[in-house]
């Protein structure tokens, strides 16, 4: 069998074990998915009611979709990093990671085929939510862009993968508390990229962080390309950082694990869990 052909079956098979996972664990995911529904529906509500809580007219209708898309884009980006960032947490759970780790398996072949589980599934948990919501709200996406729309998510997907590889680090550092710390990753992200609300209310100094979020760009442009109607030529500029940051953060997410990876099998650290 060539290289490529056993690395390509590989991959596909560490995407098969996720989603069996996935079915395992169903009752956790019911939760989750509870409450990410919950969550988006309460966030949303608050457009629907900002006229009533200001006193003042306002157009709820755009508040609504403004929300929704920062809730949606926010969930299946997180699902994305939290995929990536906790799948050597997941390892250890399971009590799999000394085998996974000595397998004859190339590091980006893991890396790959949980990359490709953590999409399939975020965008599947994503449509979801949107199907829910939408039976609650009247959603007008007639004018929207939604081909750039989702362009720009892909391409901001690969970005947010970048920084799931770099957060991967800490729990093969940290066996105790690493998987805890990759949430704060995720909060600061989430406070500074302006999921829902425009960053120009941040701080000056916080604005100036939020240049170096995927985020941040891929919530622009999707609200250009929904809530405006801007073609996918407008919406370019979002577009190079992110890929510029992809080019970055990737290889030098994999050049990271790979150092402490080396670091935690020589410290005995990847069997430990407390």
């Amino acid at each position: 069998m060539s290289f490529w052909r056993r690395e390509l079956r590989a991959t596909y098979a560490f995407v098969e074990r996720n989603w069996n996972m996935v079915k395992r664990y169903w009752g956790w995911e019911v939760v989750w998915i509870t409450y990410s529904i919950v969550n988006s529906l309460a966030i949303t509500f608050i457009g629907a009611g900002m006229e009533k809580i200001s006193g003042q007219p306002m157009n709820t209708q755009y508040l609504i979709l403004y929300l929704l898309v920062g809730t949606l884009i926010w969930s299946y980006l997180s699902v994305v990093f939290d995929s990536i960032s906790e799948m050597i947490a997941w390892e250890r759970w399971e009590g799999t990671i000394e085998y996974t780790f000595m397998a004859p398996v190339a590091r980006p072949t893991h890396m790959i085929g949980t990359t490709l589980f953590s999409v399939s599934y975020g965008i599947l948990r994503t449509l979801i939510i949107l199907g829910v919501v939408t039976f609650f709200f009247q959603i007008d996406l007639s004018r929207a862009n939604l081909v750039g729309a989702m362009l720009v998510l892909l391409i901001g997907s690969v970005s947010f993968i970048g920084f799931g590889i770099v957060a991967a680090v800490l729990p093969l550092l940290f066996p105790e508390r690493g998987s805890q710390m990759t949430h704060i990753i995720e909060a600061l992200l989430l406070l500074i990229s302006g999921i829902y609300y425009p960053i120009s209310v941040l701080p000056d100094w916080l604005q100036k962080i939020s240049m170096f979020s995927p985020a941040t760009y891929v919530l622009e442009a999707m609200r250009e390309a929904i809530l405006y109607s801007k073609g996918t030529s407008d919406l370019l500029p979002y577009v190079w950082p992110l890929i510029a940051m992809g080019f970055i953060t990737i290889p030098f997410g994999l050049l990271v694990f790979g150092i402490v990876e080396r670091f935690a099998k020589k410290t005995g650290r990847l069997k430990r869990s407390g």
